[in-house]
Parts: C-alpha cells; sequence; structure tokens
C-alpha cells in the first residue's frame, strides 16, 4: 500500500470495461487511490453515475454533456441536465464533461455542428454559475474560444482544464481564472515535452491528478485499459517532474482536489 492517499479526478468508472466494481475499487485503493470523481459524457449515463456514487461513498460524479457525443444530445438537452443537477445528490460535485472539441471527424465538425457545441458548453457554463459548482472542461484546439467565454463569466466557480496537453502560457491563462490544470498519463512519456515542461513549472496548487480511464493509457501499458490504480504511475512521473519533496506533493495534490470539489478531507 502506498504511502499516500489519491483522488483520481477523472474516471469514466461507469463505463462497461468496469464490469466488477467492487473488485476495481479494491485495486484502486490498494494503489492509495481512495477516491474516484465520474464525469458524464451523456444524458443517458446520468442515472447510472448517481446509482454508482450512492453506493459507493468513495464514488462522487458529476452531471454534463460531453461534445465528442454532439449527435447525442438535442435541443432539450440542457433543459434536462439543469432538471438533473437541481435534483442531485451531494455526490454530485462539478458540471461536466463539456467543452468544445474541434479535432473531432470532419463530418462532425460542420459549421452548424460548431455552433452547437457552443450552445452547449455556454449553457453549461450557466448552469456551473446557477448551481454554484466547478466546470470540467474537454478543451481541443479550442483554448482561444473556451478562454474567451471564461472570462466573460467570472462569476464561475473555476474547474479543471482535463487533460491537460498545452502550454506553459495557456495553462498560465487557465489558472489566472481560478481554473485547475488536470495532470494525466502524457506527462508519463518523454516525448511529450511541451506539456511535461508546462507541469513542472505551473503553481503546485494548481495541480490535481486523473486517469481518464479506461481510455489515455500510460506509458509502458498501451494497448491496455487504463486504470484509476495507474495514477501512482502519474504521480511518481509527477515528482521526477518537480522540484518539491513526495511527500509535499502528495499532500498538496489531496487538498487541491478536495478544495476543488468541495470534498471533505
Amino acid at each position: 500500500m502506498p504511502n499516500y492517499n489519491f483522488i483520481d479526478t477523472h474516471c469514466h468508472f461507469d463505463f462497461p470495461v468496469f464490469s466488477d466494481i467492487n473488485q476495481e475499487l479494491l485495486k484502486a485503493q490498494l494503489a492509495g487511490v481512495s477516491k474516484i470523481i465520474i464525469p458524464a459524457t451523456q444524458q443517458s449515463g446520468w442515472e447510472h453515475l448517481q446509482s454508482l456514487s450512492a453506493k459507493h461513498i468513495s464514488l462522487y460524479y458529476s452531471l454534463g454533456l460531453h461534445p465528442y457525443f454532439l449527435e447525442q444530445h438535442n435541443e432539450s438537452s440542457l433543459e434536462k441536465l439543469d432538471a438533473a443537477l437541481a435534483q442531485s445528490s451531494k455526490q454530485c460535485v462539478a458540471v461536466g464533461e463539456c467543452g468544445l472539441d474541434f479535432m473531432l471527424d470532419i463530418p462532425l465538425l460542420t459549421e452548424q455542428n460548431v455552433q452547437k457545441q457552443y450552445l452547449l458548453f455556454d449553457g453549461q457554463l450557466q448552469l456551473a454559475i446557477k448551481y454554484g459548482l466547478p466546470l470540467i472542461i474537454h478543451a481541443r484546439k479550442s483554448h482561444d474560444k473556451i478562454l474567451q467565454r471564461l472570462r466573460n463569466n467570472p462569476q464561475q466557480k473555476g474547474g479543471v482544464i482535463h487533460a491537460f496537453s498545452g502550454s506553459y502560457q495557456q495553462a498560465l491563462e487557465y489558472v489566472k481564472l481560478g481554473f485547475y490544470i488536470g495532470v494525466g498519463g502524457v506527462i508519463t512519456y518523454q516525448r511529450a515535452n511541451k506539456t511535461r515542461q508546462a507541469i513542472a513549472q505551473l503553481p503546485l496548487n494548481s495541480l490535481v491528478l486523473e486517469t481518464d480511464a479506461p481510455d489515455m493509457p500510460i506509458s509502458g501499458y498501451q494497448g491496455q485499459p487504463n486504470h484509476p490504480a495507474y495514477l501512482l504511475d502519474i504521480f511518481d512521473s509527477l515528482c521526477v517532474l518537480r522540484k518539491e519533496q513526495k511527500s509535499e506533493i502528495a499532500k498538496q495534490l489531496w487538498y487541491n482536489s478536495c478544495q476543488l470539489f468541495q470534498i471533505e478531507q
């Protein structure tokens, strides 16, 4: 058992690959991951997320509309999200996964669909303000547009930029707006110089750990489903990049995650 406790701030634990939740939770806990946040992707999964968190006190969730599943969202999706957030439990700690994705396959990047992405993200931003919740943001080739919207809504209570792989300057702009940077498996790859350098330079109090399991496999596990247990490998890679002591890094990451999602320590 590792000496430190961790929170996986982004794990799709509701996906079918995690069929035996009790066993998968035990594997995570043995690796020091004592809490997991499960972000929603589409309305059809909201009820399952709520059910999982009701059965397991170590699981938390968010509700949102992921841009990757654009075709599953319609005009009433935001109204349904509003209603779901109004009735959600205390285990619901954020709005998301939401955001803008301009790297989708070309058929999905019509002007109409781009405008639909804006509509859905802007709507979820307003719902985060309404319910006083942070955002879990998915951003691919869209940092400028997302930053613009965040700056125009300073009353929003921050959040996390999931799976960040941008530059130090881009990350710093989010940090200035009260956002945390999601540190994931990308830093376990030596070739990811830009992101590794950014994570090395950012303030430690602006970082949180995440796996995005079962996606985004870490170095050495390519071709296998990712798992929250591998958060320890991401932590080890982070410690190589940072100047602080391991114990200080672990303590600050735990505090950051609890602060961001208002989880009791």
